[in-house]
């Protein structure tokens, strides 16, 4: 992997995994959370989702299928800030989350693990012409679409690129940025450019936005 920012590279061992189809949609997110649905929303992805959120989702849906839960979560008590903090101190985070290598839970995706899954066998920026395959700024009229509207990649995924950003597991930078995780794909509101393959971007872990959302996993456990 190569971040175009930094010009960094490394390489990475990434184990046998399974990922979903889709992005969570919002009937999956409401089922498993006990909460109302709406029938306008039907298919669409579930956003506004922080990267907490998601992790507590993954846990919650792992027990009630009978999956051993991947995070353990510890919530720490942090000292209120006082006066200015520089702008470039990564930002900190009263949240503590442990994977559990053994589970066989729900999970997000590793980085490596969706990059993979996004190329699909592919090399180049996009697995087809980007307009097949993706929502965004040239083809969405501004707003959001329900999940497999548009043509999957060669392993049967949709909507790697577009519709919605997604988060990752991974910590993007912590030496520079702390807590912040890593949100891969590009959404229904982004220019080409961004719904590349290996466009990598990061937010803080309490952050939610109306184009992201995230993609379950497993590990495969032998």
């Amino acid at each position: 992997m190569t971040d175009r920012r930094t010009g960094r590279s490394w390489t990475v061992d990434v184990d046998p995994f399974d990922i979903a189809a889709s992005v969570v949609t919002r009937e999956l997110w409401n089922e498993v959370r006990g909460e109302p649905g709406d029938d306008e929303q039907t298919g669409l992805p579930a956003v506004e989702v922080s990267w907490r959120e998601a992790i507590t989702f993954c846990n919650r849906l792992s027990q009630q299928r009978s999956l051993t839960p991947v995070y353990d979560v510890t919530v720490l008590e942090t000292p209120a800030g006082t006066g200015w903090v520089p702008h470039d101190r990564p930002a900190s985070d009263d949240w503590k989350v442990t994977w559990r290598a053994e589970a066989d839970g729900y999970r997000l995706p590793t980085e490596p693990e969706w990059q993979i899954a996004c190329h699909a066998g592919t090399t180049g920026p996009h697995y087809a012409r980007l307009p097949e395959i993706a929502w965004f700024a040239d083809n969405s009229d501004e707003r959001l679409h329900p999940v497999k509207g548009k043509t999957p990649n060669a392993w049967g995924l949709f909507d790697m690129l577009g519709g919605v950003w997604e988060w990752n597991w991974d910590v993007y930078d912590p030496d520079v940025y702390g807590a912040y995780r890593v949100i891969r794909g590009g959404g229904w509101a982004d220019k080409a450019w961004s719904c590349r393959a290996g466009v990598r971007r990061r937010t803080h872990p309490s952050a939610r936005f109306d184009d992201l959302g995230f993609r379950l996993a497993r590990s495969v456990i032998v």
